[in-house]
């Protein structure tokens, strides 16, 4: 991995992870971290910092190390969480200019019961 300087800072939508410096299209910026939970202690804890990374499993990533969970969803993201089986990457979708806030789409299910309900604020729609 990269290795690039990332700072968290307030943004408009809470706190954001922003890029220290110009980071290039295509590098893997940071893995997203935290503990290997099973699907029933996800259902009972209920919480956001949720990702797949395997058929019943997931990591969550709430934990105080972990500074990829500050990164906010947007509709028109310059991120991408991808990874391989097990693992979860975020990558840059094309140049992130120092200072800009590194974001990524959130999907389908989460953008649904966490975003829609309040409305999405994102820069894209914000």
């Amino acid at each position: 991995m990269g290795g690039y300087a990332l700072r968290v800072r307030r943004s408009k939508t809470g706190k954001g992870l922003f890029a220290g410096e110009a980071i290039p299209k295509g590098a893997r910026i940071v893995e997203y971290t935290g503990r290997r939970v099973g699907k029933a202690e996800r259902q009972k804890d209920g919480g956001k910092y949720f990702f797949w990374v395997g058929r019943d499993l997931m990591i969550d990533g709430n934990i105080p190390s972990n500074i990829a969970r500050y990164i906010n969803h947007s509709c028109a993201p310059n991120c991408e969480a991808d990874g391989p089986r097990g693992r979860v990457y975020i990558s840059a979708l094309r140049k992130i200019k120092k200072g800009e806030e590194l974001t990524y789409a959130y999907g389908k299910e989460y953008f649904k019961k966490h975003i829609a309900p309040k409305g999405c604020k994102c820069p894209k729609c914000g």
